[in-house]
């Protein structure tokens, strides 16, 4: 089906849209739309800046990630590198060298951008660009000040197992390292 019969078939239309918390991360509204058939429903939606991740494999073929606590699910869990936009227009690759450089102190040769993805379409218009670091350079990390966290190095195909025995739970890093295990060819 073509993508613009499709959206005149199934796409919504928004007729008002309401505010109701305006955060630093995300701002959620609730919109009254129209659906296909003529009726109205309402969508709760998360609006968010957009962010980035990074998958930066060393030249054995090491990942370096991180194993960092989250609050909403009350676990530590690993981690490639990430970080939110700091405006929606903001250089997705430059924000991807800043994030890297500021959680692990790592700069890379060689970026190569791995797609977008969107983690909550159901409820949140976030949008994830992944991009693989390669030529890695190691230096001093400069978390944020409430940014605790601690870096290891996983072989990809020891991380690729984790990802598909259910040890990674992270979405963006299961899906960041099935890409870079395909492109790198583990």
């Amino acid at each position: 089906m073509d993508g613009e019969r499709e959206l005149k078939e199934l796409g919504e239309k928004k007729i008002l849209s309401d505010e109701i918390y305006d955060g630093a991360i995300m701002h959620v509204f609730r919109d009254t739309v129209t659906l296909p058939d003529g009726k109205k429903a309402y969508r709760e939606l998360i609006r968010h800046v957009g962010a980035v991740c990074i998958i930066p494999v060393t030249d054995d073929n090491r990942v370096i990630v991180e194993r960092q606590f989250r609050y909403p699910i009350d676990k530590v869990i690993t981690e490639i590198p990430a970080g939110k936009l700091n405006f929606p227009e903001e250089n997705r690759l430059e924000a991807a060298k800043r994030e890297l450089l500021e959680e692990t102190g790592i700069c890379a040769d060689i970026w190569t951008d791995l797609g977008v993805f969107y983690p909550a379409a159901a409820y949140s218009d976030e949008k994830i660009t992944m991009y693989l670091a390669r030529g890695l350079h190691f230096g001093e990390s400069r978390p944020d000040e409430d940014e605790f966290l601690t870096l290891c190095a996983v072989p990809l195909a020891e991380l690729l197992c984790d990802v598909t025995e259910g040890k990674i739970t992270d979405a963006k890093t299961q899906l960041a390292v099935l890409k870079a295990a395909r492109i790198l060819g583990i």
